[in-house]
């Protein structure tokens, strides 16, 4: 990034700023720390400087983050066998028995099932405002144990002594918005790839640039659904899986009872605890049980919708594909997704994704595109792009300003105005009114690329079906351009 801009980041930010050197990421590296955990750990850390101790930083990455074998063969004992307290920084989750009102909880990193802990009364008078929101939150966790008992028959279980959340600061979202407006539109993406780690240096354009931030539109916009092609090493499952607390990365295995709830546990799924859930490499993907999963998806993918017997509710998490492709298919004229899951080969299943990134215009990943300097804490950032999604002021300034003709279909009129809303909250969240856009910029930046998002979706229908051949979707023009 331009020292200029980092000097005005730094200016503006403040305490939201933290020196990132992923150059010399071998440290970090081995912790298997993602983004926003990283970015937290080195604002505690470091000075201002950005300098910090790497021993520092070890002893307590070992001690407060541990992994899951070091959870099975030592703390889990130290808590059940030798009665100790122990303090974690993870991922947690409350469960509320509706026939027995007894309060647990999951540690999902660590597989620790609600059927064996415990939040005592006292405990969640404390923390139920802050664990009571329905989700997965990070946060320090205090654990000990309580022993079973005789009179009353109790099993022994481990019990949440306390609980702090992981975010340190209160996240100010009409500062953010307001300090984007000292910005230029260019420096303003130099500064949103330096949030997810890259260097805008490393880019040979602007176009590079903004297409590697199209990823970032799920993390804005509820239920965005979005397909990614790529070729390997363009990074990502590094933005899908790393950046945001808020999202969900999967691979490999899915049921129904995972994605959307659980009948027999009455757990809900991911989609309910998640921004986003993207399926990594989804050609491997595999599924419980194909038609039953097509059927829930496109249910859910329409409008949030979950259905199955005794549950019904609705969720906000978008639904992301990601996979690779060779070199002669990277051109949506061709039929790009013959190798995925046949439950995503039906013109109707396709229709509820709203758009698809081109990810071979995404450079492969080398370190040049690293950042190595100032850049905004990842962790305020995801925090950011969470809080803009419950922001419809966007949607409504779209809804304003875009026109196309009355005939539309109304699928592709509502995937090209979700992401025109989306971009709308990533590059221009300053704007408070329909007068305050810039109509050329608009275009340029949001409404143009959404359309040829959608228009790659339309071509993959029609080569597939030929009651979608040839049809295009309508033009769309901005009010005042």
């Amino acid at each position: 990034m331009d020292t200029i801009i980092e000097e005005k980041l730094r200016d503006y930010f403040d305490e939201m700023v933290v020196y990132k050197d992923l150059k010399k990421s071998n440290f970090f590296k081995s912790l298997s720390l993602p983004s926003f955990l990283r970015d937290w750990v080195l604002k505690k850390f470091e000075d201002e400087d950005g300098e910090f101790d790497i021993e520092e930083i070890a002893q307590f990455v070992q001690t407060y983050l541990p992994k899951k074998e070091d959870w099975d063969v030592g703390i889990k004992n130290r808590i059940i066998m030798e009665y100790e307290n122990v303090k974690i920084l993870t991922k947690i989750m409350v469960n509320i028995d509706i026939s027995t009102q007894e309060i647990s909880f999951y540690l999902p990193a660590f597989d620790l099932s609600p059927h064996e802990t415990i939040i005592e009364a006292d405990v969640w008078q404390e923390c139920k405002e802050q664990l009571s929101q329905g989700r997965e939150c990070w946060g320090v966790v205090e654990l000990g144990y309580r022993p079973p008992t005789e009179q009353p028959r109790q099993p022994g279980k481990i019990k949440l002594i306390s609980f702090t959340d992981f975010c340190p600061y209160v996240v100010d979202l009409d500062y953010y918005k307001e300090l984007r407006a000292e910005f230029s539109v260019h420096e303003w993406i130099d500064i949103l790839l330096g949030a997810i780690d890259y260097n805008a240096s490393g880019y040979k354009d602007e176009p590079e640039k903004r297409a590697v931030l199209t990823r970032l539109l799920p993390f804005v916009e509820k239920r965005l659904n979005l397909m990614e092609l790529a070729p390997k090493g363009t990074g990502k499952s590094y933005i899908y899986g790393s950046i945001s607390k808020y999202g969900n990365l999967s691979a490999g295995y899915m049921t129904r009872a995972k994605l959307f709830y659980d009948l027999g546990k009455h757990l809900e799924g991911l989609v309910y605890n998640s921004d986003f859930i993207a399926f990594d490499e989804i050609q491997k993907m595999q599924f419980s049980d194909m038609k039953e999963m097509g059927a829930a998806l496109q249910t859910y993918m329409e409008n949030g919708n979950v259905t199955i017997s005794g549950h019904s509710g609705l969720a906000d998490a978008g639904i992301i594909l990601l996979g690779n492709i060779p070199q002669e298919i990277m051109d949506d004229t061709k039929l790009m997704i013959g190798d995925l899951p046949s439950l995503f080969h039906d013109t109707a299943m396709l229709d509820r994704f709203h758009g698809f990134i081109k990810g071979w215009e995404i450079p492969r990943m080398n370190d040049d595109m690293k950042i190595s300097g100032w850049g905004l804490n990842s962790e305020y950032f995801c925090t950011i792009l969470h809080l803009l999604r419950d922001d419809a002021s966007y949607r409504a300034i779209v809804d304003e300003i875009v026109e196309y003709p009355e005939k539309s279909d109304t699928r592709d009129a509502e995937a090209v105005k979700r992401i025109a809303t989306a971009y709308l909250k990533l590059l221009f969240p300053h704007v408070r009114n329909s007068s305050d856009v810039n109509r050329r910029e608009f275009m340029q930046y949001c409404l143009r690329p959404a359309y040829k998002m959608r228009k790659s979706i339309r071509r993959q229908q029609g080569i597939l079906d030929i009651e979608y051949r040839g049809k295009d979707i309508p033009v769309f023009t901005v009010k005042g351009e």
